[in-house]
């Protein structure tokens, strides 16, 4: 299954809704949210992993470029819905360092 994405705004928070998987086949899609969720830049993004069922090396990778332009642009960048197996992921490769690892909000 690809990465597909939904963009939700509120207030200054967007949020983008992933799902699928994370990998080379990945890239137009985070890009695509990355550039939708920069137009007007809000006060911060929160991807919400909850719909992520595997994210591969070249994955993080595409993670990473999203939080570049996110910080180039000074768009704080937080996290939700991570398995334990990929919160340890972002610790290890220290995404977690530059990205907040929140718990997921009541619906």
């Amino acid at each position: 299954m690809s990465l597909s994405h939904e963009i939700r705004r509120r207030d200054d928070v967007v949020e983008i809704v992933l799902s699928g998987r994370i990998d080379r086949d990945a890239a137009a899609a985070l890009e695509e949210a990355g550039i939708a969720a920069s137009e007007g830049p809000p006060a911060s993004m929160l991807l919400d992993f909850s719909g992520v069922d595997y994210i591969n090396s070249t994955g993080i990778a595409l993670i990473v470029a999203l939080l570049a332009r996110a910080r180039a642009q000074r768009i704080a960048v937080r996290a939700t819905g991570l398995t334990e197996h990929y919160r340890h992921i972002f610790d290890i490769t220290r995404l977690s360092d530059f990205i907040e690892i929140v718990q997921p909000t009541p619906s």
